[in-house]
Order: C-alpha cells, then structure tokens, then sequence
C-alpha cells in the first residue's frame, strides 16, 4: 500500500483490489461510523470524528449499482484485460494483462546518451546524435506497441502508460496506434527505466484504489 503526501492536504494511500473491503471496514472502526457521499466517480466516507476517505477507483467510470461502498469494491474487482506500455530513454515494455497476469509481453533496452555540456561544435554534433537515438528508440517502442499491443486493441478494455511523458508521446503519435491513445487511461505510472520486473509489477499501481485521507 504507497502512501504519500497530497497536495491541498492530506496524505495518498494506494489500496489494492483484494485487500479494499477490509481497509474501508478499517476506517470506520478507527474514526467511527462513516456516512458516505458520491461525487461523479469519487467516493468519499467521513467518519464520525471528522476523518475523511476520498477514493478515486482505477478504470472510471465508476459501474455499480446500490450500496456505494460496495459499488467501489466490485468495481476495483473486476477483472480486466489492460494493454501497458512504458517508454523512458533507457528502454521500453509492452505487455498485455488479464487481471494481474503477464499473458504477452515484449521488453527491450536502447542506450541514449545524455545531454552534453561542452560548447560549439561538438555540442551541436552530440545533440544531432543523441536525437537520432531519441528517434531510433521511439521509432522501435512503436513497432512494439504495434506488433505487441495494436492486435490486441479490440479487446482491452484499457491502455496504461507509463515512464517519460514526452518519449511516449512520441512513441505514440503514429496514426496507426490511434486505437491505443483512445484507450489510453488519464493515470500515467511513474517507473525507471523498463525491465520485465518492472513491467510485472505494474499492476499493483494501476489496478490499486487511490484514496486521498484527510486528516
């Protein structure tokens, strides 16, 4: 379970799917019986002493009926088919998930170097350089995506991307990977550089409520 600070106040834990019914029966026992509000896809509990649970659910919209809390639970659940790709200057990762599980998956490294602090020509050399790698390595993590991820597009019911921003911007601005930016999920995983360990573990951080607590 992550925990860290929230802007405006307040602290962000990370809740996983299996352990999410115990933790929101957790928090009305420590702070005392909790009413519960629902704000478009967020629910929140306050407790009795003034505590407050905001949970934001992996894969909104919300779907559930009922019994909010319990509308969250079965949610967070559910089973899903996820596409991932994860691109930094190291290296990239694609991989498709059923649940939690690793069921296709490719991972490579690139080597691009960094930035060149020396002046005149042979600056403006090594930045012509390294750009042709920075190319050469999105160039390659989209033949992935393609080959890896696109085939499956049909199918997922989400895509979760990950490591540097700009790189995978790049990665994906052929219109060909169209049907991937679409079903691109708002969230963005901050990871190093792609390994398969790093890819496998994934899951824990985007299949995971996230619940801002305050106090």
């Amino acid at each position: 379970m992550g925990n860290r600070p929230a802007a405006g106040g307040g602290r962000w834990v990370e809740v996983a799917p299996e352990r999410l019914e115990r933790w929101l029966a957790g928090f009305s026992e420590r702070h005392g019986t909790a009413r519960t509000e629902v704000s478009g896809d967020v629910v929140t509990m306050v407790a009795a002493d003034g505590a407050l649970a905001e949970c934001h659910p992996p894969f909104p919209p919300l779907v559930g009926g009922g019994d909010p809390l319990d509308a969250l639970v079965a949610h967070a659940l559910a089973e899903r088919r996820v596409g991932v790709l994860l691109v930094r200057l190291g290296g990239y990762a694609a991989g498709v998930f059923e649940g939690a599980r690793l069921v296709t998956s490719k991972v490579d490294t690139r080597q691009v170097h960094g930035r060149n602090k020396a002046g005149g020509w042979s600056q403006q050399r090594f930045a012509r350089r390294r750009e042709g790698q920075v190319r050469q390595l999105t160039e390659a993590a989209a033949a992935t995506a393609a080959r890896v991820l696109l085939p499956e597009a049909a199918s997922l019911d989400a895509v979760v991307l990950g490591g540097d921003r700009a790189a995978v911007d790049a990665t994906l601005a052929a219109p060909t990977l169209a049907p991937l930016r679409e079903r691109a999920v708002e969230r963005f995983l901050t990871v190093p550089d792609p390994r398969r360990n790093i890819l496998e573990a994934t899951p824990a951080t985007f299949r995971a409520v996230r619940i801002r607590l305050d106090p």
